[in-house]
């Protein structure tokens, strides 16, 4: 059993801490937020994430998982302190680090003796020689020992607790063997690959990873533009594409962007980064711009389909940036509902989770629904944001008899082409032939 304490309980710190707690650690949480610790404390959750709150009820009940605002206290007691605090995107593009040289200063006047400090966060390169300055400079005993190791995370919103308890690979980067096998060990239960390297190596493979995998939905959301002009059918081409090897299926379903936590900030970081170390990243830079385009191709399909907004009834279904999790950081809804309203339309919104947080940041004047089929019914148009599962499966049926007209822009081509033809909808998507445009055209000659 290892004592360990997470600075930061934001997604990645708690999710980290319950995981590590549920391998047998002894694990404190801390946070200088007093109302998230007492939530905690309370076994309520404050972020959402698929069998988390039962992961945190069970370790609490068994103590091995601690909830503290005394970061100090929890420093003291522990021989591996990990810092997961948050880096935002700051307004030039690059992370603030403000709160990770906060803990490193904390983890220096509170270094009682050997001990191992990772770096959860994502940070950028170089990190881990300024958080060794930091706690040096700030420890009140010159000749106690400490290493730094750098731990990148590599979860997914949705299905983190997966991710972490049969991770595919932990990255490690150190200049000290031992204090990297120590935290290798750690990992032991996991059952997982373990790759070793230094500092600065670690650090890259997280923005390297993030904004690789980036690139890819850019690159297929082009090519899905294109395929609307030639007549192709990107879901085709995605599909022949992932059948090389080389290339793989992953990450090559096209719709409106990627957005949440990590893509649109590790891309800009990454992007920062290069321009620091002198070189003009122009690829990311490409990604980027894709990217902050893709979203308004709905609008351009709705304006298409329905003509002016102003005085139309728009149902939007999702609001999260993606299923199973009720993030809104850089949503694509964050950008197409604003528009809407903009426009004149009055829009109806639904999502299973996150109406709660789209509330705080989306504009007055939306209506938020508890059930999708109130959101639709009435409305002259339906766009889809979000391939939640009560999407995907909705009664289509049902669905067109609610809607005032069944017009369905799509952004995330949840639906098979023929299935929407049958059912009498005249649907788009994206990257994909439009569906019963010609039955809208017949009636709009009759008129």
């Amino acid at each position: 059993m290892r004592k360990i304490t997470v600075i930061g309980t934001g997604y990645v710190g708690l999710v980290s801490g319950a995981c590590f707690s549920e391998i047998g650690n002894r694990v404190i949480c801390c946070d200088v937020d007093e109302n998230k610790i007492n939530r905690l404390r309370r076994g309520e959750i404050p972020i959402y994430e698929p069998g988390l709150q039962e992961l945190v009820e069970r370790n609490a009940k068994a103590e091995r998982l601690y909830f503290t605002t005394e970061v100090g206290e929890a420093i003291e007691s522990s021989d591996i302190i990990y810092i997961a605090v948050g880096t935002p995107m700051s307004e030039t593009g690059e992370a603030d680090m403000r709160y990770v040289m906060s803990a490193a200063k904390k983890i220096g006047e509170h270094l009682n003796g050997h001990k191992i400090i990772v770096n959860k966060s994502t940070v950028p390169v170089g990190t881990g020689e300024l958080v060794r300055e930091v706690i040096q400079a700030n420890k009140k005993v010159p000749w106690t020992r400490f290493d730094v190791v750098s731990n990148p995370e590599f979860l997914r919103e949705g299905s983190a607790i997966a991710d972490c308890m049969s991770m595919d690979r932990a990255i490690i980067g150190s200049d000290n063997q031992e204090a990297a096998d120590v935290i290798a060990e750690l990992h032991a239960p996991f059952k997982t690959r373990i790759f070793f390297t230094d500092l600065e190596s670690a650090e890259m493979i997280k923005y390297a990873a993030n904004t690789f995998l980036a690139t890819k939905i850019s690159f297929i959301n082009a090519i899905a533009n294109i395929c609307e002009r030639v007549g192709a059918n990107v879901a085709d081409v995605s599909a022949g594409m992932g059948l090389d090897s080389r290339i793989g299926s992953k990450f090559l379903q096209a719709g409106i962007g990627y957005g949440g936590s990590c893509f649109p900030k590790d891309t800009y970081a990454l992007a920062h980064i290069s321009d620091k170390a002198g070189y003009d990243f122009e690829l990311l830079k490409s990604v980027i711009r894709t990217n902050q385009k893709q979203r308004y191709i709905v609008m351009d399909k709705l304006r298409e389909a329905v003509g002016g907004l102003a005085g139309k009834q728009v149902a939007v279904l999702g609001l999260a940036f993606k299923p199973e999790t009720d993030d809104m950081r850089y949503a694509p809804s964050l950008t197409i509902v604003p528009e809407l309203l903009k426009q004149g339309a009055s829009v109806r919104a639904y999502d299973p989770i996150a109406s709660d947080s789209a509330k705080r940041e989306l504009p007055s004047g939306v209506h938020y629904y508890e059930r999708l089929e109130q959101a639709v019914n009435g409305a002259d148009v339906c766009v889809i944001l979000t391939e939640w599962q009560s999407v995907v499966s909705m009664d289509l049926a049902l669905i067109r008899s609610l809607m005032k007209h069944p017009v369905i822009i799509d952004g995330r081509n949840c639906f098979d082409l023929q299935v929407m033809e049958r059912f009498g909808f005249e649907y788009h998507s994206v990257g994909r032939p439009p569906v019963n445009m010609a039955e809208r055209d017949r009636q709009s000659v009759n008129l």
